[in-house]
């Protein structure tokens, strides 16, 4: 999908649902969201149909039971919205972005370690 939709962080939970557990019914999203939000049923109902509208979702009618699927791939969409932080915050500079966490360490031993390793692969 080359247009991607804007997706609120409310609406982002209930797609990290739907992308982790495809094809999922609306109670069996609902009871997910239930176990780790405070949000009431109505409140899902209402993101899920929002997701839909902006087509972010799409959902298949079986019996009177919503099946729902992703229309949006999720590594697409974490990729787009990585690099639209980026550019925004670190004008596309990850090198700045780096130098700002590691300044005000925030950025632990283990994390760094991490990136030396990944940095130090030979690109292919």
């Amino acid at each position: 999908m080359s247009d991607l939709p804007q997706i609120s962080e409310a609406e982002y939970e209930v797609m990290k649902i739907v992308w982790k557990y495809a094809p999922i019914n609306t109670n069996e999203i609902t009871e997910r969201l239930l176990k780790t939000t405070s949000w009431k049923a109505k409140t899902i109902q209402t993101l899920i149909k929002r997701l839909v509208t902006k087509g972010a979702l799409t959902y298949e009618k079986q019996g009177r039971i919503f099946v729902y699927t992703p229309l949006v791939k999720e590594n697409e969409y974490v990729n787009h919205e990585s690099n639209s932080f980026l550019k925004r915050f670190y004008d596309g500079n990850i090198g700045i972005m780096l130098s700002a966490y590691l300044e005000n360490n925030r950025l632990s031993e283990n994390e760094i370690q991490q990136l030396r390793s990944i940095l130090s692969k030979d690109p292919k």
